[in-house]
């Protein structure tokens, strides 16, 4: 007998179509491909992100809500209002992301509906918090174990942390990627650059994503091709001016963030790809970086070499001078590195296939959703 169609809502996002970050490119993937296979999905959206007016994407309903304009209550605020709307919405399954909104998983579930919380990474870790903000997401860390039916991490060294910390069991479910580069290079010609001709960076603006270090060890390699630095923050102004400071010393490109298209075509054609961060989980831009098959430089953290495996050149922590020179010897020598760049591409559409990462999503929203009326 075919299992009957279910209601989800997505929600603690910035919304869809994807114009920010991993959150959002994983709500539209997720998204769009359940509705493809007959379920009713509705993604709750910012006002400040999503387009007011829209109320279907992709067959996807969208929910369009305010937030509290504010580094520390944006989120929560937006979620919050989410969390009671779907309280009338008869919604099967709310799917809430990020552990800071894990107080408010229980909602949902006055309305007899099942909770699945996406965890990410240890966001207390990040140095934009202070101690309060530090305790409030290790209150969200405990609450994760304790409040929604289901908790999922994207990455086997997070899913180790709260076993660690907590003795709480969680699913593992990777994050995804699109397979294969494109062709086109409409963005290459708006920035004015090459193929296989600039160093790519790509991440949100904060300190912990160390795009500081990426550039002071592009302008100490003496590579003369241009370093592209993609990204923004919203609540970052003052490190963005450093970066910009910085830039100004060498061949820097700071273009903001790059979504869709153009974003995929700046990966597929990229020399080379820095993943810098040091905090938290699966990253999705050193994944879909992997899923075009670039060649990437890595920090060295459990994180990223649990997602890189042996198909990337790994510097040693923030090391600035090693990642120098691994630019150089990449920039003298591209064709070298061929092999990864082809082990990559195979690695990311083994573990990090969005078919299969969905499958295992619905999976588990039907495991859930079998226990309804329990």
């Amino acid at each position: 007998m075919a299992q009957r169609p279910l209601d989800i809502g997505i929600i603690g996002t910035r919304g869809i179509p994807a114009n920010y970050g991993g959150f959002e490119t994983f709500a539209e993937q997720l998204a769009t491909r359940l509705c493809e296979g007959g379920h009713r999905v509705t993604v709750y959206g910012r006002s400040r992100f999503v387009n007011r007016q829209l109320a279907l994407y992709r067959g996807v309903r969208i929910r369009v809500l305010p937030a509290v304009p504010h580094k520390y209550l944006e989120t929560v605020s937006h979620t919050a209002l989410s969390v009671l709307a779907a309280l009338f919405a008869g919604h099967d399954i709310a799917l809430i992301c990020n552990a800071a909104n894990a107080f408010l998983a229980g909602i949902p579930q006055l309305a007899g509906q099942r909770v699945v919380l996406n965890l990410d990474g240890i966001e207390r870790q990040r140095r934009k918090w202070g101690l309060a903000g530090r305790a409030y997401y290790r209150l969200g860390e405990f609450l994760a174990t304790q409040l929604p039916d289901a908790a999922v991490a994207d990455a086997r060294c997070i899913q180790e942390y709260y076993w660690q910390e907590f003795g709480a069991p969680t699913r593992f479910i990777a994050y995804g990627t699109v397979e294969g580069p494109l062709n086109g290079r409409a963005a290459l010609d708006r920035l004015k650059l090459n193929p296989r001709e600039y160093l790519l960076y790509v991440s949100r603006l904060e300190p912990e994503n160390n795009a500081h270090l990426v550039i002071e060890a592009y302008l100490a390699s003496g590579v003369a091709l241009p370093l592209v630095v993609v990204g923004d923050a919203p609540y970052g102004r003052r490190y963005i001016r450093r970066l910009q400071r910085l830039a100004a010393r060498g061949n820097v490109l700071l273009p903001g963030a790059i979504y869709g298209r153009a974003y995929r075509e700046l990966l597929s054609h990229c020399l080379c790809f820095v993943q810098a961060t040091e905090v938290g989980g699966t990253h999705p831009a050193l994944v879909e970086a992997m899923g075009s098959a670039c060649l990437v430089l890595v920090n060295d953290t459990p994180e990223n070499r649990e997602v890189v495996g042996e198909t990337a050149l790994v510097y040693p922590f923030n090391d600035s001078v090693a990642l120098a020179r691994l630019m150089e010897a990449v920039s003298s020598s591209p064709e070298s590195y061929r092999d990864l760049r082809d082990a990559a591409a195979a690695r990311a559409h083994e573990a990090y296939d969005w078919n299969r990462v969905v499958s295992q999503y619905e999976a588990l929203f039907y495991e859930l959703a079998d226990t309804l009326g329990e």
